[in-house]
This record gives C-alpha cells, sequence and structure tokens, in this order.
C-alpha cells in the first residue's frame, strides 16, 4: 500500500507533514469561523424573524437595516472581501495572514449567508404555535427558545450543515491569498510547482471533510424530528 501511494503520490508522501499541518490548519479555521458564524447569524436570524411585518417585535426599520446590510455583504465575493478586511483584521487580530488573520474575514462571509439559512429555518414555524403560546401568555423570550428555536432545529442542523460546507470553500480560497490550510498547501506546494498529485491529494482530504460534516448533519436533523 505505501509503495503504491509513492508511485501515485510521491510529492504528497515527502509532504506529510506539511499535509498534516495544513489539515489542522483548515480545520481550526472552520471551527473557530464558523463558531463566531453561528452565534452572530443566529441572533440575526432571529432578528430578521421577530423584526419582520407580523412578527413579535415588528420594527421596521430594524429589519429593513439588517436586510439591507447582509444582502450587502452577500453581494460581495469573497475574495474582494477578504482584501477590503485587511484593515480591519490587522486592527483585530494583529495580523493579515495565517489562521489568525483568517478569521476576521471568514466570519464576514460567513454570518450574512447564515443568517438567511437562519431566518429561512425559522420561518418555517406555524404561525399557530406562536400564537398558542402568546395565548398562554408566554413571554417573546420563551416564544423565540421554546417555539422558534426548539421547532427548528432540525431546519437548522441543515442550515449549520450547508453553511460549513460553504465555509470550507470559503477557507480553500483564503489559504491561497496567504492564511494556511489546505489551500494554502495546494496552491504554494502544488499548482505554483506543477506538482498535481498534492492538489489531488488535498481535494480529497476536503471532499473527506465535507462527508463527514453531511454525515453528522443529516444525523442531527434527524435526530431531532423525534
Amino acid at each position: 500500500m505505501h509503495d503504491l501511494l509513492v508511485e501515485f503520490f510521491p510529492y504528497t508522501m515527502k509532504s506529510l507533514p506539511m499535509l498534516w499541518r495544513s489539515t489542522v490548519e483548515t480545520l481550526q479555521m472552520t471551527f473557530w469561523s464558523g463558531g463566531i458564524s453561528f452565534v452572530l447569524g443566529l441572533l440575526l436570524g432571529v432578528l430578521l424573524i421577530v423584526t419582520r411585518k407580523g412578527g413579535l417585535m415588528e420594527n421596521r426599520l430594524i429589519y429593513e437595516v439588517l436586510d439591507k446590510v447582509i444582502n450587502l455583504f452577500r453581494s460581495i465575493p469573497f475574495i474582494i472581501l477578504l482584501f477590503c478586511l485587511l484593515p480591519l483584521t490587522r486592527l483585530i487580530s494583529g495580523t493579515a495572514i495565517g489562521v489568525e488573520g483568517s478569521i476576521v474575514p471568514l466570519v464576514f462571509g460567513t454570518v450574512p449567508f447564515f443568517a438567511r439559512q437562519m431566518e429561512s429555518a425559522l420561518s418555517e414555524v406555524n404561525d399557530g404555535l406562536v400564537e398558542a403560546a402568546q395565548a398562554m401568555g408566554c413571554s417573546r423570550l420563551d416564544i423565540i427558545c421554546r417555539v422558534y428555536l426548539k421547532e427548528s432545529v432540525p431546519s437548522i442542523a441543515r442550515g449549520v450543515t450547508i453553511t460549513l460546507i460553504s465555509l470550507i470553500g470559503l477557507t480553500a480560497m483564503a489559504g491561497a491569498v496567504g492564511a494556511g490550510g489546505l489551500g494554502n498547501f495546494a496552491y504554494v506546494y502544488g499548482q505554483q510547482r506543477s506538482r498535481m498529485d498534492i492538489i489531488y491529494s488535498t481535494v480529497i482530504i476536503l471532499v473527506l471533510i465535507v462527508t463527514v460534516i453531511q454525515i453528522v448533519g443529516a444525523l442531527v436533523a434527524r435526530v431531532s424530528k423525534h
């Protein structure tokens, strides 16, 4: 098996420590930016739902501002967003390269997308359940937690899965411009040196990561329905 790998992936086998480190960096970027994006995106999704027309806390000004800001950031290609946020990234992280320098642009690139996913998930809640909770005297916070969020767990799980898969793609793109991770490994050690086996091995690892995310997400969505 080892001889077969050396034959088909010669440069990859010589760069295993670097490949391992790049994989860990990709997972770190995904974990930290994904965690921050989950909190902020969920909060924005809830605000969009409760401040929309007919919502629990209807407020047209807040809704319109959030809606337009989210649409603005979603319309900016991520590679351009990376460069636009360089000063802010340096201010917050102290660097614009490596894993630390990737978190800020990844969060800005992911939160708007995830907020829309959460808005869509929460909007699927039956209005009758909300009205019933209001009739029972539940507070707004209780309705948000016990009705909107609790009833939307399967949809939220699917939204998280889709967002994480998208985030993996963003980490690869960020890596190609100096953020580290598998994207940087494939670009610097593969594409720039014409070592195609390194690019192929990177693709295989990314596919494996995405597959694991899909399996876990589907399992959570399925279990939460019962």
